[in-house]
């Protein structure tokens, strides 16, 4: 779907490199903003995490589709001059440069503010600014760690990592979300304004939860792997074909449906140890080692069939070979220099469709026409 895309007309110019900041272009360019993309020679070096999508980095062609390529040096003063010729006429400017390199080579969001008041500029950092840490080099795993995130993570043994560059994806999120909310606050002022965000500051964010519960209790959440701290039976069990079941008990009728129809044990439901829940936590060796007996003999298929009679909420902890095969994965067609890649759709359907994807450009591609476009302005 190509129609009736909101930001159709708008342009913006990124001075982007990774995750955080092409997440939040990437949307942008989805409801059809015109996103020129600033390069070095070499281009963004997320093209070269990986060779994975017809030899392009996976996370690029995520990332960076729908957008121009344009190979500039900011220190140079004529690419310099291009690039505030741009300014000029754009609506949105991002960055996520190192601390401080955007302004220095006259790009700072109070310079540009200053010359363009409808601009809205977002500077994307890993910290913020204004204290000790403004200046730490930031990666995903460094924030999740600073973040308290890996901490609460992973299996009683030692923390862990979540599996995806979420500190990234939670940045970019924020961001994407503040750049809506600022040109709709643009249409009502006619001023732009200055973002900024960090990647420290949306996985602190997400971190609300548990960090109220250790300052109201003084305890910190436990890692509990796949398991429930304070619910049971809430955790993953074999089954007999070696896949991993995930089952979630809510409440005592959940519970007494699941033993007759799934141990098919009845009693069980009003055993000492076994009710309420408050029981089943404090017995929950015991509790989770007869549950995991009887799934234990049955296929993914049978356990499947018999938690769906019962009622019972369950997943599977799948492989990624069971995502790309799954019912309810969503995917969309981007062109690449390399080829077609299928990949996961963006997730809001409008009015029931989803829309089409720009193509994903190589390095430069769009350089002697915007150098041609803008070199008089």
């Amino acid at each position: 779907m190509s129609r009736n895309l909101p930001l159709r007309g708008l342009v913006v110019l990124t001075l982007e490199q990774a995750v955080a900041a092409p997440y939040c272009t990437s949307r942008l360019a989805d409801a059809g903003a015109r996103v020129i993309k600033i390069e070095r020679p070499e281009g963004d070096f997320a093209r070269g995490y990986d060779a994975a999508v017809h030899g392009l980095s996976s996370y690029f062609v995520w990332l960076n589709r729908g957008k121009e390529s344009l190979v500039a040096d900011i220190k140079d003063p004529e690419d310099a001059r291009l690039l505030h010729a741009i300014l000029a006429r754009a609506d949105v400017f991002v960055q996520n440069l190192a601390p401080g390199a955007a302004a220095r080579a006259g790009f700072g969001s109070a310079e540009l503010r200053a010359r363009h008041p409808r601009l809205i500029t977002v500077d994307i950092s890993g910290y913020g600014a204004g204290h000790a840490y403004s200046d730490m080099k930031a990666y995903d795993l460094l924030v999740q760690a600073e973040s308290g995130l890996a901490g609460i993570t992973g299996h009683p043994a030692g923390p862990g990592r979540v599996g995806v560059s979420v500190c990234d994806v939670a940045c970019g999120m924020d961001a994407h979300a503040a750049v809506l909310e600022a040109l709709i606050a643009r249409g009502i002022t006619g001023q732009g304004c200055a973002l900024a965000v960090s990647l420290f500051s949306g996985a602190a964010d997400w971190m609300n939860v548990p960090l109220l519960y250790f300052e109201g209790t003084g305890q910190e959440p436990q890692r509990v792997g796949l398991a429930h701290p304070s619910i049971c039976p809430y955790g993953a069990f074999p089954t007999a074909d070696d896949s991993l079941v995930l089952i979630s008990i809510q409440n005592e009728r959940e519970w007494a449906r699941f033993c007759a129809v799934v141990l098919e044990d009845p009693d069980l439901a009003i055993a000492e140890g076994y009710a309420p829940n408050t029981a089943r936590v404090a017995n929950r060796t015991t509790v989770d080692r007869r549950v995991a007996d009887t799934l234990a003999r049955l296929t993914r298929e049978a356990a499947a069939t018999r938690l769906q009679e019962a009622g019972t909420a369950y997943g599977f902890v799948n492989t990624l070979a069971d995502l790309a095969a799954h019912p309810a994965l969503m995917r969309a067609a981007v062109e690449t220099p390399g080829g077609t890649a299928h990949i996961v759709a963006p997730p809001v359907l409008i009015d029931g469709q989803a829309r089409s994807l720009g193509p994903v450009p190589a390095i430069g591609q769009h350089s002697a026409r915007i150098r041609g476009e803008f070199a008089d302005r």
